[in-house]
C-alpha cells in the first residue's frame, strides 16, 4: 500500500457548528485525508451548504444522515443525497429489505456506473453493545446481529455496511472481498478510548480488511491536527 492509499482510507468526521469552522477543516486537510464525514449536527445546521464548501475545496463527501423511514421516504432522500455529488451515504440496515433495495433500485435507474454514490447500510452502532440489544429486543449477539444485517444489506443491493472493526472479518468472510466496510471505532494508539465500547487501532483495521477508516477526535483534538494525520497514516502503513 502506498502512502496515498492509506490517506484515501480515512474519512474525517467533522463535528463543527459554523461555515468558518468547516472551511478551515476543509482547507487544513483536503490534502491528509481521503473523505470528510457529514452528520445530522452539521447538515441540519447548514444543509447542502456544507457539502458544496467542502467539494470546492477538493473534498470529498460521506453524508452520513442515516436514513430509516419507509421504503419511499429513504429511497427519495437518498436520491436527494446522490444529486448532491457525495461519494458515500447511508441508511439503516434495520430498516429492512425492501426499504434498502427501493433504495438501491431508484439510484440505479437515475445513475450509472462511477456517478451514482455508494450506499452503505448500518449495522449495530460502535457505542452498542450486547445490553444495548437485550434492552431493544434482541437477543443476538453483537457479531451475530452484524453480519445478519449486512448479508441482509448485500441482498438487497446494498454496497457495503457500516460496523465496528471488530466485526470485519466476520462480514468479510459472510459477504465477499468486494463489499465495503467502512469501520467507526478506529482510535490509532496516541489517542483516548471516548464513547466508543468495540474499538480498534487504524492499522489493526485496515489490516483486518476494513476499507475506510472514520476517524474525528484524534485528529480534530490534536494540538497539530495534520501531523495526526499524518501518524495515523504511518500508523496503517505500519501494521502491512
Amino acid at each position: 500500500m502506498t502512502k496515498e492509499q492509506a490517506i484515501e482510507k480515512i474519512i474525517f468526521a467533522m463535528d463543527v457548528k459554523s461555515a468558518h469552522e468547516l472551511e478551515r477543516w476543509g482547507e487544513l486537510l483536503a490534502s491528509h485525508v481521503g473523505m470528510f464525514k457529514i452528520g445530522k449536527q452539521l447538515f441540519t445546521s447548514m444543509g447542502p451548504a456544507a457539502v458544496e464548501l467542502i467539494q470546492k475545496r477538493g473534498g470529498q463527501i460521506f453524508l452520513d444522515l442515516k436514513y430509516h423511514d419507509i421504503p419511499n421516504t429513504v429511497a427519495m432522500a437518498t436520491l436527494e443525497a446522490a444529486r448532491l455529488g457525495v461519494k458515500l451515504c447511508d441508511l439503516h440496515a434495520m430498516g429492512g429489505y425492501e426499504m434498502m433495495s427501493k433504495t438501491m433500485e431508484a439510484l440505479d435507474k437515475e445513475f450509472s456506473g462511477e456517478d451514482r454514490p455508494k450506499v452503505l447500510a448500518i449495522t449495530v452502532l460502535t457505542s452498542s453493545n450486547e445490553e444495548t440489544l437485550r434492552g431493544i429486543g434482541v437477543e443476538l449477539s453483537v457479531p451475530e446481529m452484524v453480519v445478519k444485517l449486512a448479508k441482509l444489506a448485500k441482498s438487497a443491493g446494498v454496497d457495503g455496511v457500516v460496523a465496528s472493526p471488530h466485526e470485519v472479518e466476520l462480514i468479510r468472510e459472510a459477504c465477499g472481498k468486494d463489499f465495503l466496510i467502512v469501520t467507526p471505532g478506529v482510535r490509532p494508539s496516541f489517542s483516548s478510548t471516548d464513547d466508543q465500547k468495540r474499538i480498534m487501532t487504524p492499522g489493526e483495521a485496515v489490516k483486518k480488511g476494513a476499507d475506510y477508516l472514520v476517524i474525528g477526535r484524534p485528529i480534530a483534538a490534536a494540538e497539530n491536527p495534520v501531523k495526526a494525520a499524518e501518524m495515523i497514516v504511518a500508523e496503517i502503513l505500519g501494521n502491512q
